[in-house]
């Protein structure tokens, strides 16, 4: 298994939905990423310079295709990814804002 620092572009005008989708947990049951892709997106972070970072588990090669497949493209572009040890990426991030900040930790 690996894991991935996530830099992302929100798609503004998606921003509301994509709330609205973790907030419901529409994505957990998607197999065999959404309940990581879940806690990566409701615990995401925000830098000053409007990308959104999170850490992500993955499987796949490219990593995150089915992911982005499936709703990160919907949601973000000029999606990047980087290696990093478990727990690595949210320590990195652990003191920027909460992209979306009313969303519990799930």
């Amino acid at each position: 298994m690996a894991y991935y620092l996530v830099k992302a572009r929100p798609k503004k005008e998606g921003l509301d939905e994509l709330f609205e989708q973790l907030e419901k947990d529409a994505f957990l049951d998607l197999r065999p990423f959404g309940k990581a892709l879940t806690h990566g997106l409701r615990n995401a972070r925000l830098r000053q310079t409007g990308i959104a970072v999170w850490e992500e588990e993955d499987y796949c090669s490219p990593p995150l295709a089915e992911e982005r497949a499936a709703v990160l493209d919907d949601y973000f572009e000029e999606i990047e990814v980087e290696k990093v040890q478990e727990g690595e990426g949210w320590h990195q991030i652990q003191n920027l804002p909460k992209l979306f900040p009313t969303l519990a930790d799930t």
